[in-house]
């Protein structure tokens, strides 16, 4: 059974930094794409960030770009997103998601997600 299971997320004052981190189970993430995907309050999912099944290749939404930053430990079956000068735009759930191996610079590719975690900024 495939689990992403996501933690990290809180309550956070505007201007900090957030990291979430994405365990995985049930597969082997070096043979996929993974990405982060957030959900704000009355909206649809977007795309935040994603990075290469070797890690050295990152795509990000022009969202966070600039002050976020995505990795991964394939031996560790684990994965992250650091976001900094956090602001209330920021205010979602948070997924992690798998996808095919070599797209991740579409978010289209990814069809495995976890249940998410919360991030709130206040002001």
């Amino acid at each position: 059974q495939v689990q992403l299971v996501e933690s990290g997320g809180g309550m956070v004052q505007a201007g900090a930094s957030v990291t979430l981190s994405c365990a995985a189970s049930g597969l082997g993430i070096s043979n996929y794409a993974m990405g982060w995907f957030r959900q704000p309050p009355g909206l649809e999912r977007e795309f935040v960030a994603a990075i290469s099944w070797t890690g050295g290749s990152m795509y990000y939404s022009p969202s966070v770009r600039g002050r976020s930053t995505i990795s991964r430990d394939n031996e560790r079956n684990t994965m992250s997103l650091q976001i900094n000068y956090l602001n209330p735009a920021d205010t979602a759930i948070y997924y992690c998601a798998a996808g095919r191996k070599n797209f991740y610079n579409d978010p289209r590719a990814f069809d495995r997600y976890g249940q998410g975690t919360q991030v709130t900024v206040s002001s």
